[in-house]
């Protein structure tokens, strides 16, 4: 294939080596290497959890970064940045407020989301905001939204008429929720970006599914979805919604308290990045993840751009640590760094290095003739 060809690079982070950002920028390296005159569109993806402020902060360069204080997960402070999109969307992603790397230790049942409102609050009184799209992974919270939502005005008190601790053990206590004061959500309205299908309780659950990540016992895992299921036998609401679960049961509390509507993490940040634009004309579109496999067209970062690029006729190649998708996908080309590097600790000890031989590759596959 000879002329200038339009190359879309799309990757999602390689989790635990490399930043969606850094993957893009590695494989245009590659890229360039064999093909230094195309056009080359660098368009990191993610799938709403941690990195898509990152992302979506490299794609549209016109948007504008806040930085707020606020409390951690644990009470101690921790600075929470936010983007606010040329259109009034502002990105908010609730592991700069209640990330579990913000802890010094797990603590399942105390972890508080008091920050996230925080962060809202700051948000929405901003007066360029018109919609929030809030990110929900990378939580160390399973306090149902509680602590975001008092920070925000609503009361959630005891028999006694006392303020709830922070946390979703106090949950049990509750007696009275009270969200007659709470700040109301912007114009646009609020869109939770989920990336899993759990509803609020159960063994899939918030707690049931996640609270070991976080930390819980088996013992304390009973007690937090229990805790849950009190707390939505006061407020209401569809505690079987799929993504309920999302976050500690916080999908499951905005719902309630804010309207909040729950979406495909992978697609919004698609949207929000102009995938579609920068797929017109495209030659080919390169993406990638740490693994590619039958999972991978599912809701996912690959699966959403796979879509995508299909309605627009554009084929796809994709660049993984490890694949073991079968011969069955709708895929153009798959690359394994594993099987580049020779190795799964070759490939993750020099994951950049690997991204950079495989974009070169694939430069080469499109510059043949192709049948």
């Amino acid at each position: 294939m000879s002329g200038r060809l339009k190359v879309v690079l799309a990757p999602d982070s390689l989790k635990g080596t490399l930043t969606a950002t850094a993957a893009a920028d590695a494989l245009a390296a590659g890229w360039r290497r064999h093909r230094p005159d195309d056009e080359l569109v660098t368009l990191p993806l993610a799938d709403g959890g941690e990195g898509t402020l990152e992302a979506l902060g490299h794609d549209l360069p016109d948007a504008c970064w806040h930085t707020e204080g606020v409390s951690g997960p644990d009470g101690r402070p921790v600075q929470a940045r936010w983007l606010l999109l040329p259109d009034g969307t502002a990105v908010v992603e609730m592991a700069q407020a209640a990330g579990l790397p913000l802890l010094e230790r797990p603590d399942p049942l105390n972890a508080t989301t008091r920050g996230l409102g925080e962060l809202l609050a700051a948000v929405v009184a901003d007066p360029g905001v018109h919609q929030v799209m809030l990110t929900l992974g990378g939580s160390a919270t399973t306090d149902g939204g509680t602590g975001a939502l008092t920070a925000l005005g609503a009361r959630f008190l005891d028999a006694d008429g006392a303020e709830l601790p922070p946390g979703g053990g106090a949950l049990a206590r509750l007696a009275t929720a009270d969200l007659s004061g709470l700040t109301p959500p912007p114009p646009g309205g609020v869109r939770c970006l989920v990336d899993v299908t759990a509803p609020l309780l159960g063994p899939l659950g918030a707690a049931g599914q996640f609270g070991p990540q976080k930390g819980a016992t088996p013992e304390q895992v009973a007690e937090l979805d229990a805790a849950l299921a009190h707390l939505a036998d006061l407020l209401g609401g569809d505690r079987d919604a799929v993504g309920a679960g999302a976050a500690g049961g916080t999908a499951y509390g905005f719902a309630v308290a804010w309207g909040a509507e729950f979406v495909s993490g992978a697609t919004a940040v698609a949207e929000a990045a102009g995938l579609d634009d920068a797929l017109r004309g495209a030659a080919v579109v390169v993406t990638g993840e740490g693994q590619f496999d039958a999972q991978s067209l599912r809701g996912k970062v690959v699966g959403s751009l796979v879509e995508r690029a299909r309605a627009a006729g554009v084929p796809v190649a994709v660049v993984a640590g490890r694949v073991d998708a079968g011969d069955d996908l709708p895929v153009a080309r798959a690359v394994s760094l594993t099987e580049l590097a020779g190795s799964p600790e070759a490939s993750m000890a020099e994951p950049a290095r690997w991204l950079t031989e495989a974009g070169e590759l694939l430069a080469r596959e499109w510059s043949a003739p192709r049948g």
